[in-house]
């Protein structure tokens, strides 16, 4: 599926070449970032909107172009077992390479109009806003960083080079070399398993299960970076005992019991408004069932649930992170990263003590950080 891309140029300081694409015999070149392998005629964009054929090869669209900047908690990407309570620099740009007819940030995953990418910032801006605003990291989030690869990685080394963290959320639809290259510069991830069907996301996100799962075992077991798992539970969708037994099942036997897994609350939005929303109680259940399955850290979100948004040691039960939403409320490791209650080894990537930020959400133009970097000759 293409849409054509009007008015683009290689002079045009947000469109840059892209390296994961080849030619096809019959002219068309087909894009290799994502196993949905887009082929374009000249003038094309693929399904995600922000790559397109100009110049006769694959670029991107948005360099340097985001929708906002957001300081979040960390505990909201959701990530419970990476520096708990720090604020994290937080954005994304526009487009998507799934159709999910649910999607929840679907007025930027869904835009088709870049007019609507008002923050321009560099990489070295964003990685100076991040310092600058105390942040311990920046996350590539609200829609996915697959689809601004070359731009998340610049951002990457610039934060890496200042000693900040890169934080992953991505619902992990993306080929292998890609995706090495990417998870390269990550140091957290959170992906979304929409799903343990094949049939649902074919027909509700216009992808396939496989990759996904393929990207979960990769970051488990071929690289450093700290994996946490989120499912959004939508009533009567991806909801029943059968598909959250076989999804725990794979989760324990695959992942590990120490990759935490977040269940989080469906409500109705985009084109997905005849279902209703997410019960609590059908998040708890889940809960238990990957509980009883194995998984060690389970939690429940979009719902006021700090039982269920707790953090306790799998030995002796204690609660190790209490929580109520963002905000940490109680704090039982010792600086070693064990239980005070039994001494049991603890698995995350932890300070001596937690971040104070809470639940608090403020918005951050970068323009003020630009002008400081012009200023002082950067």
């Amino acid at each position: 599926m293409t849409r054509e891309a009007e008015h683009l140029s290689l002079a045009d300081p947000d469109v840059v070449p892209t390296q994961y694409w080849h030619r096809l015999d019959d002219g068309r070149i087909q894009c290799d970032l994502c196993p949905r392998f887009c082929k374009l005629h000249e003038g094309q964009r693929g399904l995600c909107f922000v790559r397109a054929r100009v110049a006769d090869q694959v670029v991107l669209t948005t360099y340097g172009r985001s929708s906002g900047f957001v300081i979040d908690p960390i505990e909201k990407k959701p990530l419970a077992h990476f520096l708990p309570g720090t604020p994290v620099l937080s954005f994304g740009t526009a487009g998507c390479n799934l159709a999910c007819g649910y999607c929840q940030n679907w007025d930027i995953s869904k835009s088709r109009q870049t007019d609507r990418l008002l923050d321009q910032a560099s990489p070295e801006t964003i990685a100076e806003a991040a310092l600058r605003t105390g942040c311990r990291s920046v996350a590539y989030t609200y829609n996915d960083p697959v689809i601004f690869h070359e731009y998340a990685i610049d951002v990457a080394k610039a934060c890496r080079a200042r000693g900040l963290k890169n934080v992953a959320v991505t619902a992990g639809y993306v080929c292998p070399a890609p995706r090495a290259e990417f998870y390269a510069w990550m140091d957290a991830a959170n992906v979304d398993l929409k799903s343990f069907s094949e049939e649902t996301y074919k027909k509700h996100t216009g992808a396939h299960l496989q990759p996904v799962l393929d990207t979960l075992r990769y970051i488990r077991h071929e690289t450093g970076v700290w994996l946490e798992v989120t499912t959004l539970l939508i009533p009567g969708l991806n909801d029943s005992d059968e598909e959250l037994h076989a999804m725990a099942q794979w989760m324990v036997t695959e992942l590990g019991p120490e990759v935490p897994w977040h269940f989080s609350a469906f409500h109705p939005d985009y084109r997905m408004l005849d279902r209703p929303p997410t019960p609590p109680a059908t998040l708890k259940r889940a809960r238990s069932i990957a509980m009883d399955a194995g998984m060690r850290y389970v939690f429940t979100g979009n719902i006021r649930d700090p039982e269920g948004q707790a953090t306790y040691c799998h030995h002796c039960g204690a609660t190790l992170i209490g929580r109520d939403g963002y905000a940490i409320t109680a704090w039982n490791l010792d600086a070693g990263g064990r239980c005070r209650q039994c001494g049991t080894p603890f698995v995350g990537v932890f300070e001596v003590e937690p971040g104070r930020w809470g639940n608090r959400r403020q918005a951050v133009h970068l323009a003020r950080f630009h002008a400081m970097r012009q200023q002082l000759g950067d």
